[in-house]
């Protein structure tokens, strides 16, 4: 058995011990979705349960599925879970609006959005009790303002959590969970337990009247991985049963590391089946000289943020998007312009290598991705601004797809390094509109982390034109089913 053999033997068997792990998890649960109020809800419960009910939100640019570790525990510990997905985001149709940078703006609508989905989840329950509320990053805000003005919210977990609204006395029942590499997060968990009493730290609760609070670690964990953390969901499901008298005997598994075991098996086992392609690449033209190479890096990281700033158009009802397209386009066209001159040509054109890198990339790492990390499938009004990115993700990966044909690793990790300073240069010129750019950063990377290895092993064998072509449309799609739909507008 030769080594490529071997590993795809690997790579598929480790796909399938992850797939029986995650849906381990699943099993059993009783999981529904649906829509109220224009609002997508996912719920899980055990069949028959009656236990307390818990609205369960995510982060900016998150979903409902990055939500589910915390949601299928809490399900199989007896609580009736909602998880829902805000106004923008996920397979909500319908655009955030009001002033982001104001309280009584994006936030207001969106506090408002989670009183209909509470509303709706004790009217269908037939629940009396309060209702617990459980979030994300920016929803920790979300649902912290929502207890303080909702007398039917009782306990409240806030993860990555960070609101100017808690006080010394509010929300009278907090647990706060942080990863262990969320430093400036962890201090402000800290600083929330202190009001109540002065000096308490991390792994301690504190009590004050009727005020209880606590601020936990998750060990390993930044801002994503702590969705996964076996502590943090331990803990949620401890606090909860505290606060509602009850008793839960769970066995909370282990998920990130399958969950990540998947989708490292998928990438995996596309270098041998790229093999199966026809031999048809042109041959590898080896790697650019020293100038060329600075030329073709450095022109379009300063010609293309410089030349981009100044258009400023909403044509497309995302976040940065319009701006993100034309930068993609201009770094994308000027990189290919200078590299034809030096004889670099986009060239190795296989419509059965561009098909079969979408379907892999779509069809099989996308669906695993949705189905156990985060929402990737689009609603049909995101389908127009994916082709709006492609008309930038084309040009830009055809370029990286060509600069990097035969490239040594250094140049690879360069070339990608410059298109990110870029965007770090566009921040600093305007930085006001173009913030949101710096969050799309760790999706760039990811993608050329994943994708570019898929895409670097069908250039082997049908050429840049054809990788670079595949990838392109898949960047556009990336990017537009991640941020989230925005119309100042729009009143929600």
């Amino acid at each position: 058995m030769t080594w490529r053999a071997l590993l795809a033997v690997v790579a598929a068997v480790a796909a399938c011990l992850a797939l029986w792990q995650l849906e381990g998890q699943r099993r059993g649960v009783d999981i529904a979705s649906f829509t109220v109020s224009d609002t997508p809800i996912t719920r899980m419960a055990m069949p028959g349960a009656d236990g307390p009910v818990v609205v369960v939100a995510h982060g900016f640019a998150g979903s409902r599925q990055m939500m589910q570790a915390y949601g299928l525990d809490l399900a199989r510990a007896g609580y009736r879970v909602w998880a829902f997905d805000f106004e923008g985001h996920g397979r909500n149709r319908v655009p955030m609006s009001g002033d982001v940078n104001r309280i009584d703006g994006t936030t207001r609508l969106l506090i408002a959005q989670t009183g209909r989905v509470v509303t709706a989840a004790v009217a269908q329950e037939g629940f009396s009790g309060k209702v617990a509320l459980l979030g994300h990053s920016m929803a920790t805000d979300i649902i912290i303002r929502t207890a303080l003005e909702d007398a039917r919210i009782g306990p409240v977990v806030a993860i990555s959590a960070f609101s100017q609204a808690v006080t010394a006395t509010d929300p009278d029942n907090l647990l706060l969970i942080t990863g262990a590499w969320e430093v400036g997060l962890r201090g402000f968990a800290r600083e929330a337990v202190a009001m109540v009493t002065p000096g308490a730290g991390e792994g301690e609760t504190v009590q004050a009247e009727a005020v209880t609070r606590r601020a936990v670690v998750a060990p390993w964990a930044e801002h994503v991985a702590v969705l996964h953390s076996r502590v943090g969901r331990a803990e949620a499901i401890d606090w909860l049963d505290a606060a509602y008298g009850r008793t839960s005997d769970v066995a909370v598994r282990a998920t990130g590391p399958w969950f990540l075991a998947l989708m490292a098996a998928i990438v995996a086992l596309a270098a041998p089946l790229a093999r199966l392609l026809p031999q048809s690449a042109p041959p590898v033209p080896g790697a650019l000289r020293g100038g060329q190479f600075t030329l073709v890096l450095l022109v379009p990281a300063l010609l293309a943020p410089l030349l981009a700033v100044q258009v400023q158009t909403r044509l497309l009802p995302v976040l940065v998007a319009d701006y993100l397209a034309l930068h993609l386009a201009l770094y994308g066209l000027i990189q290919l312009a200078l590299m034809w001159h030096f004889g670099r040509r986009p060239i190795g054109f296989r419509l059965v290598a561009v098909l079969a890198l979408l379907i892999w990339g779509l069809g099989v790492f996308g669906v695993a991705l949705d189905r156990y990390g985060a929402n990737f499938w689009p609603t049909p009004e995101r389908l127009a601004i994916i082709a709006a990115l492609s008309l930038g993700a084309l040009p830009f990966m055809l370029a990286d797809a060509v600069l990097t044909r035969g490239a040594p690793l250094w140049q690879r990790l360069v070339t990608r390094g410059g298109f990110l300073a870029s965007l770090g240069l566009a921040i600093l010129l305007d930085t006001e509109r173009l913030f949101f750019l710096a969050m799309i950063a760790p999706v760039i990377l990811l993608f050329f982390l994943i994708y570019g290895l898929m895409g670097r092993w069908v250039a082997a064998r049908a050429g840049a034109l054809s990788a670079g072509l595949a990838l392109g449309l898949i960047l556009a799609w990336a990017l537009g089913v991640s941020f989230p739909l925005f119309s100042p507008g729009v009143t929600g």
